[in-house]
């Protein structure tokens, strides 16, 4: 996500840096290229030329700053306009003070519609929101069906009524259903085309009228970049959406759809698509979003991931254990699957302030297998060895790495990342005290 854009904005903002003091001619030159670098990410020409004059009007005088670097002004200006351009600030969805609260989703047929409403109620759900998902896709083969399955891998109650392929009517009975339920939410997947025709929309002008919708979601496909700020247009001037969920934002998007969306219909958006697992659906935080694209890292967004994921009483269970016993080489392997729920460790180096795109790019030619193969390398382990690897001398590393299916310098490796993560744990407990 951003990659190629933010590897080329730092690589304007390092030769600035390196000239240490700044000319005017300077700023201009590095404006220049930072306005080539958008208008290959593919954000809209007027943004970009919007977005340039605000910042050339905040860079006026900065080449007479002396008591802070003036490539970092600059780049702080930047960092403002791109938040600015992304939407300022965040904005979550708007519950109804009489629920339930509806939210119908709308957009094309393959924006990953219908996984995006599956994996919304999983989010709401687990914010303690019962949520309940409507079925209205009557065209598309086999909608019901998949949303039905995904509701019930999520545990989510699925309306659906295959007697009728009147939108209006599931529709509405879906959110009286949900009203009968006591949910809090109810999200309907509605049916998208393979391109915007006033058939469609009228279908939705109707749906729209009938359940009066807190919020009307567009679901729009981020790896089709100006497209999609088209498609945000048409279905902005047909039926007033609330906000946008951009999808596959994991993928080679280059980025201009999300730096154009707002720009373009003023319309937030409220979530990214960033995988395929029921979890891989993020809020969109616009000042969060800059830093990353200028690679200041984001660690709000880590921490917050960290306390979703982490199992609690686990940490405590092991913090506990650590102080008293020290750590052993099971709980070595439960604290590394504990940072795989994470995520790939390129995304998670993203977020750290200071780490470079060389860093991330190192990382993402790591083994992703390395978890797999660090469980089957203790397991290969007697219990006692695992409690003491101090026991793993030559022979028995010979063993249990015939046994593993791996090579001996590959548990040698893994006993020496123990070693380095015991240390860090003993300091960590040390400093608690």
């Amino acid at each position: 996500m951003f990659q190629e854009l933010s590897e080329k904005l730092e690589a304007t903002f390092a030769k600035l840096r390196g000239r240490g003091v700044l000319t005017e001619a300077d700023i201009k030159e590095g404006l220049r290229e930072v306005r080539r670098v958008l208008l290959e990410a593919d954000v809209s020409f007027q943004l970009t030329r919007e977005f340039l004059e605000r910042v050339e009007q905040r860079a006026v005088g900065v080449a007479q700053l002396k008591s802070i670097q003036p490539a970092q002004q600059l780049v702080k200006i930047v960092y403002d306009e791109l938040t600015l351009m992304l939407g300022e600030r965040k904005e979550g969805l708007r519950m109804s003070t009489l629920p339930p609260t509806v939210v119908l989703m709308v957009g094309l047929q393959g924006s990953g519609k219908t996984t995006t409403a599956a994996k919304l109620a999983r989010r709401l759900k687990g914010e303690g929101r019962p949520t309940r998902l409507v079925a209205a896709d009557v065209y598309r083969p086999a909608a019901i069906d998949q949303l039905e399955t995904l509701g019930r891998d999520l545990e989510v109650p699925v309306y659906a009524d295959r007697s009728t392929t009147d939108v209006v009517r599931i529709a509405r009975a879906g959110v009286e259903e949900a009203r009968k339920e006591r949910d809090r939410v109810v999200i309907i997947d509605t049916a998208g085309r393979l391109q915007i025709d006033e058939s469609m929309m009228d279908e939705l002008r109707r749906v729209k009228e009938a359940v009066q919708p807190d919020e009307i979601l567009l679901v729009a496909d981020g790896m089709t970049g100006q497209d999609a700020v088209k498609i945000a247009q048409g279905f902005n001037d047909a039926l007033g959406v609330t906000g946008v969920v951009l999808t596959k934002m994991d993928g080679d998007a280059r980025g201009g759809a999300a730096l154009s969306i707002y720009g373009v219909t003023k319309k937030p958006i409220k979530y990214i698509g960033v995988g395929e697992k029921p979890d891989a659906l993020e809020e969109f935080h616009p000042d969060r979003m800059a830093g990353r694209i200028l690679q200041q890292g984001d660690v709000l967004t880590l921490v917050e991931k960290a306390q979703a994921t982490f199992d609690a009483d686990e940490a405590k269970r092991l913090e506990k254990k650590v102080r008293k016993e020290g750590m052993d080489l099971q709980d070595f392997l439960g604290a590394m699957k504990q940072m795989q729920k994470l995520g790939s460790m390129q995304n998670i180096l993203r977020m750290i302030p200071g780490v470079n795109s060389k860093m991330v790019q190192q990382a993402s030619q790591a083994d992703p297998r390395r978890i797999k193969h660090a469980e089957a390398i203790v397991l290969s382990m007697t219990m006692a060895e695992r409690r003491d690897p101090s026991l793993l001398n030559g022979s028995r590393r010979a063993r249990v790495a015939k046994g593993a299916g791996r090579p001996v310098s590959e548990v040698n490796r893994l006993l020496e990342q123990f070693r380095e993560m015991q240390k860090m744990m003993k300091r960590m407990a040390g400093a608690r005290r």
